[in-house]
């Protein structure tokens, strides 16, 4: 056993500091020749601090073949007794540095918030302008997926987007959230063909009904909040139908089975593609598109195929221009993936309840900016349905919300 006798008027850190210093302007090229002076590893000890002996051979093995890690100063005062002698160390603020990134993120969370916007309300607008001159969405959706398609194939080939990794699990687990995804699809670009956009809209929000239906036929449970916030999503969207300028039952349909598509696509994606991680929302998207294109365009040739020469004659012959037709046409197809493109970035910087909350939010731009666009008559009863059954779909996301913090916290406990 070592054992030291120092004088208690002898300080020993800085008889060290002083002793280590003197060492280092000899001409050593490895430090280590410190330890050789010091065989019983005295560690250097800040001078303001209370005498303190250290010994410990590097990771000493003793007798009964247990061995000890060294005892180590923290990092601030070896810096501070390295860089400073007299023990000052001054800690870095950082509040200037979080609030450039908190604003910075902010800022960017706008940007992807009003292109998803304005992209959606761009779509909505073009889409309905087409079909007002050719009424055939199924082509329209066909070319609507194929627009995505490309779009992805370009960032995929040129680098511009990292490319996914596709497998044939990848593949199988994707077929049935592709199939939903173009059910979805058609049935709202055959909505718009027949309504108002902000009547589909309007309908389209009593998605969360359907959700809480088919999640609760599957076992899942729910809140009596949760079942509470969809009554006047119900009330409201009957509100609006009854008293809707340009009802038409098979627009109403057309809505009503795209809520129920986008809920099962939904439902689906969550069951079988648990175990895909290595595939980001953008890239997912993007095969969905590709797949769907694959399902849609040969049904859409049997459905409507023999139309649509005829039916492209009379669109030039109404709108005068070729180039006109074609500008609306295209611009639908590349703003639709555009706006489903900014939505996944968005739910991949936020919340699920931010997302929900703007996607309410969405919902009633796109419906004041086409009545405004297109003057759709609305009468007073119409406007307070809609009104009723969007308030609706905000309190849904909210009280969904709750529950999932619910589920957390329990998950936490246990």
């Amino acid at each position: 056993m070592i054992s030291l006798n120092l004088s208690p008027s002898l300080n020993p850190g800085l008889l060290l500091h002083k002793t280590r210093t003197r060492l280092s302007a000899l001409p050593f090229t490895n430090p280590k020749p410190f330890n050789h002076r010091y065989p019983l590893g005295l560690s250097p000890i800040r001078a303001d601090s209370k005498p303190l002996l250290s010994v410990s051979l590097t990771n000493p093995v003793y007798s009964s073949g247990v061995s000890r890690k060294p005892r180590s100063i923290p990092a601030a005062a070896t810096n501070s007794s390295d860089s400073n002698p007299d023990g000052d160390y001054e800690k870095p603020d950082l509040g200037e540095a979080e609030k450039k990134e908190k604003k910075a993120k902010t800022l960017q969370l706008g940007i992807v918030f009003g292109l998803w916007y304005f992209q959606n309300i761009v779509f909505n607008i073009f889409n309905k302008k087409a079909l007002n001159v050719f009424p055939y969405p199924w082509l329209l959706a066909s070319f609507q997926l194929f627009a995505g398609s490309i779009w992805m194939l370009i960032l995929w080939s040129f680098k511009l987007y990292p490319c996914p990794k596709i497998s044939k699990p990848f593949i199988v687990a994707l077929l049935g959230p592709a199939l939903f995804h173009t059910v979805g699809h058609i049935s709202a670009c055959v909505s718009f063909s027949k309504v108002a956009v902000s009547f589909t809209h309007v309908i389209k929000s009593a998605e969360p009904v359907f959700s809480v239906i088919f999640s609760s036929l599957l076992g899942d449970s729910y809140p009596i909040a949760v079942w509470l916030s969809i009554l006047p999503i119900v009330m409201g969207c009957s509100l609006a139908a009854v008293t809707e300028v340009s009802f038409n039952l098979g627009g109403l349909s057309g809505a009503m089975i795209s809520n129920v598509g986008f809920v099962l696509r939904n439902i689906y994606s969550k069951r079988s593609l648990q175990s895909v991680k290595e595939i980001d929302g953008l890239n997912l998207y993007g095969c969905i598109s590709i797949l769907s294109l694959l399902y849609l365009f040969p049904v859409a040739i049997f459905v409507e195929g023999s139309h649509w020469v005829p039916g492209y004659h009379k669109a030039i012959a109404s709108v005068g221009k070729p180039s006109t037709f074609y500008f609306w046409v295209l611009l639908s197809g590349v703003f639709y993936h555009l706006y489903n493109q900014s939505s996944y970035q968005a739910l991949d910087e936020i919340s699920p309840l931010t997302f929900s909350v703007g996607n309410t939010m969405k919902r009633v731009v796109v419906i004041v900016s086409t009545v405004l666009v297109f003057r759709n008559p609305v009468r007073p009863l119409n406007a307070l349905g809609s009104a009723i059954a969007i308030f609706g779909t905000f309190l849904y996301s909210q009280a969904t919300a709750k529950k999932k913090k619910i589920e957390v916290g329990g998950d936490k406990k246990n």
